[in-house]
């Protein structure tokens, strides 16, 4: 794998005629940083991923790789899906082999990979979601979250430079999330690109190295404090402040925090906290 520049520039894109869902968004995914991928229900952030997959053909824009626009011919959505790889939100959308090495084996098997090559892929895949475990299960037997992890394993499989996730960690317990961040950090330091729509706000600032939210049918991606740090945006997006900044500007107002950032989690904000009595218990 190797880091790839994935844009997306003025799309236009949506299911029904009338207002598009998406009108003049623009996107920037940096290669080998995390993107947080935001927005109410309905604002497009699914769509937005599926035009960056090519899953999606816009009406008018363009999604370029490394500076060259996506065609969407049968060689070039091929060439294109080699690079970048979308995860539905629902695993049962992508699993229907009889098991969990049948089912992500079948992206390297249609790229007409040696057998030998083939297994490595799959291995390797299997052991970087941490499911190689569930090798042989029929992939009906797993838990929804075991199921999410073997569909990235799917993608991972195909060794793309650009992994897109749509609400990866929604309807999970807090441990499955905890195993599905870990297993993304393992392909991260494998260089992948990871990108994740979510509606979690604390989620994002505290995982993302940059955030884009879909709101009003384009998009403000940049710092994740600047852009959730934004009440106006948020109030627009549907979307809420997260709490750690929240606690932060109000113990920066009482002169508990100093500094020129706010922490973006829990540890950081304790860790912060100046050890005055009483501050403290």
């Amino acid at each position: 794998m190797s880091h790839r520049h994935l844009t997306a520039e003025a799309l236009v894109a949506g299911y029904e005629r009338g207002r598009p869902v998406l009108d003049g968004a623009s996107l920037t995914v940096p290669a080998g940083r995390r993107l947080a991928v935001l927005g109410a229900n309905g604002s497009g952030k699914t769509t937005l991923l599926r035009c960056l997959s090519g899953a999606l053909r816009p009406a008018a824009g363009t999604v370029a790789l490394d500076g060259v626009p996506l065609e969407h011919s049968r060689r070039g959505l091929r060439a294109h899906r080699q690079e970048v790889q979308l995860v539905l939100q629902d695993p049962d959308d992508q699993l229907f082999s009889a098991s969990v090495a049948q089912d992500v084996s079948f992206g390297p098997l249609n790229l007409g990979l040696p057998e030998d090559d083939v297994r490595a892929r799959v291995a390797e895949a299997l052991a970087l979601l941490a499911v190689d475990s569930l090798a042989a299960r029929p992939t009906h037997q797993l838990s929804f979250g075991e199921r999410k992890r073997v569909a990235i394993a799917g993608a991972v499989a195909m060794r793309p430079c650009v992994l897109l996730l749509d609400e990866p960690t929604a309807g999970l317990d807090p441990s499955a999330v905890a195993e599905t961040l870990a297993a993304l950090a393992r392909l991260q330091e494998h260089d992948s690109t990871v990108v994740m729509s979510t509606h979690d706000v604390d989620l994002a600032l505290r995982w993302a190295d940059e955030v884009a939210v879909v709101v009003d049918r384009a998009v403000v991606q940049g710092e994740p404090q600047d852009v959730l740090g934004d009440d106006g945006l948020l109030v627009r997006a549907r979307l809420e402040r997260p709490w750690t900044l929240t606690v932060g500007a109000r113990l920066r107002d009482l002169g508990l925090l100093t500094g020129p950032s706010l922490p973006r989690d829990a540890a950081g904000l304790l860790a912060a906290l100046p050890e005055h009595p009483g501050v403290l218990s």
